[in-house]
């Protein structure tokens, strides 16, 4: 789902729609990231916590939702470019571990 991209982050291409209160994706899709990306395989790790992703020139706090369907990344309206439109394949950036962890205590990511 996500390829290397550079040191900070990852790429992948997904459905950008309009939809929810929160940034989400599909919640399969964001147990697995948070395993493969996050995780560091000592003790008991949270695999539920908000993935750090890049839409554009905003950071997003991305969670799990059963009701996105495979390969989307819903947002709310205010938070995409064309709201009334038909979901756009999009590149996005998802934040390394490291990476989102410097975000966070950054006061990122600014999205919901």
């Amino acid at each position: 789902m996500f390829a290397q991209f550079s040191e900070g982050y990852y790429l992948t291409r997904l459905y950008v729609e309009p939809g929810g209160e929160r940034p989400a994706i599909n919640s399969e899709h964001h147990r697995q990231a948070n395993d493969e990306l996050y995780a560091d395989g000592e003790g008991l790790e949270r695999l539920d916590a908000p993935l750090v992703m890049k839409l554009g020139r905003r950071h997003l706090a991305v969670h799990g939702d059963e009701a996105v369907p495979e390969g989307t990344l819903a947002v709310p309206r205010d938070l995409v470019e064309d709201p009334y439109g038909l979901p756009e394949l999009r590149e996005v950036l998802l934040a390394r571990a490291d990476h989102a962890a410097r975000l966070v205590r950054m006061g990122l990511p600014v999205g919901r």
